[in-house]
Formats: structure tokens, sequence, C-alpha cells
């Protein structure tokens, strides 16, 4: 989902956008947000771009456009469908009430948390049907915790995850090298991404050319789950 500060800055460049056609600068977005520092800025903005709220748009200064916003904010006329991807909720405790989405019949699958939408890219809002739980095969369910998130995005198109996709995680703090797994960054932002080690960094990859490796301090990244299966509804 969306941080509360993404949301913030979203709307701050929506609005400016609205009132004179073209976005706040970078260190009018600093001290709207109260930041320190422009880097934390540049950190929202990626995120969001990623996400699929907004585009920069090259070889223009401070040129961007809103693609769509969250329902929380209202629907714009006239906003594309984002084509980022991003993991979202999964910090959060699955909601009381709502319905579970059956895979199986009664009594031959297993009923899972279900915490959202996960960006292939960066952190999207869940929906406001997101059901509780989510039943799956018991089959496809191994040993320790497991919960399922919803794909948004393309960003793990190449390892064969598309935009919609339900991604069943194994609920871990650790990974082997290489391992597709839902980290959060920076204590704000979720994501599904190949996990990388080097010395001292992580190293976050999309499996798409278009998107660039992340390289963080470990500090600022944290599991959250390994990638242990995928559901495509057809």
């Amino acid at each position: 989902m969306l941080t509360r500060k993404q949301q913030i800055l979203l709307g701050i460049i929506h609005e400016r956008l609205e009132a004179e056609g073209v976005p706040p600068s970078f260190e009018e977005m600093k001290e709207a947000l109260g930041l320190h520092s422009k880097s934390g800025v540049h950190r929202l903005v990626t995120a969001l771009e990623e996400r699929g709220f907004l585009r920069r748009l090259p070889h223009r200064a401070r040129a961007m456009e809103i693609l769509r916003l969250p329902e929380s904010m209202g629907k714009t006329p006239g906003l594309v469908p984002a084509s980022g991807g991003v993991l979202a909720g999964v910090t959060a405790r699955p909601r009381r009430g709502g319905a579970s989405r059956p895979m199986a019949a009664a009594g031959s699958s297993r009923t899972l948390p279900f915490y959202g939408r996960i960006a292939a890219g960066v952190p999207i809002e869940t929906t406001g049907d997101a059901p509780a739980t989510f039943d799956v095969p018991p089959a496809m369910v191994g040993r320790g915790e497991h919960y399922v998130l919803e794909v948004v995005g393309d960003s793990m198109i190449e390892a064969g995850i598309f935009d919609g996709d339900l991604a069943l995680m194994r609920q871990t703090e650790q990974v082997e090298e290489g391992s597709i797994a839902a980290v959060l960054v920076d204590e704000e932002a979720v994501t599904l991404k190949h996990v990388r080690h080097r010395a001292g960094k992580i190293i976050l990859e999309a499996a798409n050319a278009r998107y660039a490796p992340r390289e963080l301090p470990a500090d600022r990244v944290h599991i959250q789950g390994q990638l242990a299966g995928l559901i495509r509804r057809y």
C-alpha cells in the first residue's frame, strides 16, 4: 500500500500540476514533507514511479505526469493504468471480516492470510474489497507460516511473474542468494525482487531490463518472506 508520505507527496504533485501545469521542485517537496534532504524526496518519487502512479518525462526539467491516483484520493478522468509493479501491505495484519476467495473445494484447501497487493516494482495501496484470507491447495504449502499477495506490475515478468498473479510467500527473514523475496525498504516500501548480497550491501534486482538494480545498505532492507509459489487466474 502507499505509505502516508508517498500519498501526501502524490497529492502535492497532483495539486500543483492541476493549478499551474508544472510540478513543485524537489526543494519545495522536501520543505512540504518536512524532510532533511532531497534524497528522501528522490526515494519517494522513485517509489511512486516504479509503482505506476507517476512518470518522469525525459529531457525536460521538473517534468512529471500523474498516471493514476489511489482510490482513497478519488478518481481522476483521463489517467492511464499503471504499467509498473509493486507489493503492498506485507507488514499489515489481515483485516477482520471479508470473504475468502476459494481456490478448492471445502475440506481440500488451506486458508492463508491475504495481505493485499505487492509491486513487482514498489508498494501499492490495497483495495477496499480485498479479502482477509485466501484458500489455496494444501500441496502448495510447505513448512512454516505462509501468506498470499497479489502482484501488480511488470518488473518481474522475466521470472514468469505477471500482473494479477497471486504470490504465495513463506514468511522468513533470511533467503538464499538470488531468491525472490518480499522486502521492506526504509520501513515504508515493500517490493518483490531477487535478493543478492555484496560487501555489506543488498542488491534488489528486477526481472525486467526496464528496471535498474537497487543497491542499499543492509540495515535499510528487511526480508518479509520468500516466494514459494504462484497462482494464476485466467
